[in-house]
């Protein structure tokens, strides 16, 4: 029996990853073929998956919409193209018309092939940028002053900071504007790490002192996919309240702790708000490599968690455009942030364990949706930037490739040979499955 608690978490899995898969597949694919068709080209097949096909209709122009059975992936198959990749059939091409060849990637003027390509790419970032927004307007901004939201459960203690207070000030130290993060990093080093703590607070018009918990208790508040504390069934919500036998009472004691162990084992007392139980468990922190502000990466001692406020803040709304400057700027540290990873990876100065294949992404895909709809969307958001980037890599047989080819002609003034693009395409092909297996290795012995 014990085998179907695995089983569900497995079911799972793969149904978050065929569920963001398909997704950003299908967004990806509908931009190549809207964008075709309004620039004139045609498409002969869309197809969401590989192999068999399990569904499929012809439209009033032609085009055959497909669900195939192996769906990890998809295509847009336009007329002249031989594959999937969009490879050229030239005894098909040669024989059209030249009203017909207008009709194909191949005889499509070069501003419309362009367009068509990198529709792709642009649809996943479009997705992105409306997504990140979305949910950041669904979020709101943290009101300004700091106002105490819902208080979140906390073992044994009685406070007297409460709902709808306004933070003035804790331990004399005077709250500055939540949205300056420089600010609050040197106020939150100020605060002492104490269990209780005082608040001064703006109740109902009048000033009041009163006693409340560490404002960054070790709670927490979001668990990282493929983590130590993920593996071993820590949760959101969960308090850890001694390490090592050692009573902890602010989010920095406990990651003092963490990287002090140096990847040694350490016990955790963990406090389970829903249940109301005291749990015990023992985790060894692993090396990650994280991105420092100032660029490049440092290698820390993790656990896989992130911390919060004692109390979920008031929030306030933010207008469309603000938020979509927000989703913009998300998806931007996104394709920074892995390009900046990649080239780290490249030169040796972080472990090439950073780069994960079709199961990290599966288990992260599974992790995500265990935590909840927004958080599983959020991710969903993420790896379709991740991977418009990707497609944009000037390796033949991706967007960036055939961008490549027609910046060439562009150039030169012809497009290359039919017998140079085939060889390309092949190496392209290799240098991708190459890629796909290395990735694939790192998810199988990578700790």
């Amino acid at each position: 029996m014990a085998f179907l608690p695995e089983f569900g978490g497995f079911a799972m899995t793969l149904i978050a990853f065929v569920v963001a898969l398909s997704i950003i597949v299908a967004i990806h694919e509908y931009g190549h073929y809207i964008v075709g068709r309004w620039s004139g080209i045609h498409a002969e097949v869309f197809s969401l998956g590989f192999g068999p096909v399990l569904f499929s209709r012809v439209d009033s122009r032609g085009t055959r919409w497909q669900v195939a059975a192996l769906p990890f992936g998809g295509y847009v198959r336009f007329l002249g193209d031989s594959d999937a990749a969009s490879g050229k059939d030239g005894d098909v091409v040669r024989a059209m018309t030249e009203t017909e060849r207008r009709r194909t990637m191949h005889g499509a003027p070069l501003w419309a092939r362009a367009a068509t390509v990198v529709a792709g790419p642009a649809f996943n970032f479009a997705l992105s940028i409306i997504v990140f927004a979305a949910i950041i307007m669904v979020r709101g901004q943290v009101a300004e002053p700091l106002t105490v939201g819902e208080m979140r459960p906390l073992p044994d203690m009685i406070f007297e900071l409460q709902e709808g207070d306004e933070v003035l000030a804790v331990e004399g130290q005077e709250v500055p504007a939540f949205s300056d993060a420089e600010a609050m990093n040197e106020f939150s080093s100020a605060i002492p790490q104490a269990r209780v703590l005082d608040y001064t607070v703006r109740r109902d018009g009048e000033v009041l002192q009163v006693t409340g918990p560490n404002l960054y208790p070790p709670l927490i508040s979001q668990l990282a996919p493929q983590s130590a504390a993920y593996d071993i069934g820590l949760e959101t919500g969960d308090v850890i309240v001694a390490v090592n036998e050692d009573e902890v009472s602010a989010f920095d004691q406990l990651k003092t702790h963490v990287e002090g162990a140096d990847g040694a084992p350490i016990k955790l007392k963990v406090f389970r708000p829903s249940t109301g139980e005291t749990l015990d468990f023992v985790l060894a922190p692993r090396r990650v490599d994280e991105p420092q502000p100032g660029g490049g990466f440092a290698t820390k001692w993790r656990i896989g968690i992130v911390g919060g406020l004692a109390f979920e803040p008031a929030t306030e709304v933010i207008g469309p455009f603000e938020a979509i400057g927000d989703g913009v700027l998300q998806t931007y540290r996104i394709m920074t942030g892995s390009i900046s990873g990649l080239w780290h990876m490249i030169t040796g100065a972080i472990s090439t364990c950073n780069m994960t294949g079709p199961i990290g992404i599966a288990q992260t895909s599974g992790a995500m949706a265990s935590q909840g709809a927004e958080s599983f969307i959020w991710f969903v958001a993420a790896l379709s930037t991740a991977v418009g980037l990707l497609n944009l890599f000037p390796v033949p047989v991706l967007d960036g490739g055939h961008l490549v080819f027609y910046a060439y002609e562009a150039v030169v003034g012809r497009p290359p040979s039919d017998f140079a693009l085939r060889v390309l395409m092949a190496a392209g092909l290799t240098l991708v499955l190459s890629v796909m297996v290395f990735a694939l290795t790192n998810d199988i012995f990578c700790p």
